[in-house]
């Protein structure tokens, strides 16, 4: 469902984010082989990537949440407040944060330096998107769907008011009605 004068042009179909992300579950596959993991998603952009690399995951799998926000008096402060922390243990488990997009970095070395506070046997990043010209601190991820220009997108659980769920669109103009 696209809002009143918001332009969308598809970046990524939905064919191509289902096989990158059986890819991605087949690479985690052979990475843990014999292993159990533990999915911790990144509410609310990151829950439907997480069920979907999930059932590509040939192991023992379950997976939490967390959910984190920026505050302060800007947008983009780079100042995080956890908002819901996970439900069980990660002591000697293998951990893998599951993020929608990864572009600034702030959020994930917040995420990161929590997590491995926790001591996981093993912790990697499993990122469906990477927008490596938004940098602003170094941060990297373990798995990667796909590199992306530095331009607004929408899509598979990257939302505009709830909207723009099934392909990764770029995202020319927004309705001001948000």
């Amino acid at each position: 469902m696209q809002a009143k004068g918001d332009k969308l042009t598809i970046l990524i179909t939905r064919e191509q984010i289902a096989a990158k992300v059986a890819e991605l579950g087949a690479r985690i596959t052979a990475d843990f082989a014999g292993q159990s993991v533990v999915l911790i998603g990144v509410l609310r952009g990151a829950a439907i990537f997480l069920a979907d690399l999930a059932r590509q995951i040939d192991l023992d799998v379950s997976f939490d949440f967390i959910a984190v926000s920026s505050y302060g008096n800007s947008k983009h402060s780079g100042e995080i407040k956890l908002i819901k922390d996970v439900d069980d243990s990660l002591e000697g488990r293998n951990v893998i944060l599951v993020e929608d997009i990864l572009d600034t970095g702030v959020t994930l070395t917040y995420i990161r330096k929590l997590l491995l506070a926790r001591q996981p046997r093993a912790f990697k990043v499993a990122a469906l998107l990477d927008k490596v010209a938004a940098r602003k601190v170094a941060a990297e991820a373990d798995y990667v769907g796909f590199q992306i220009p530095d331009q607004f997108v929408v899509g598979y659980g990257l939302d505009f008011g709830q909207r723009y769920r099934p392909h990764v669109c770029i995202m020319e103009s927004r309705s001001n009605g948000e």
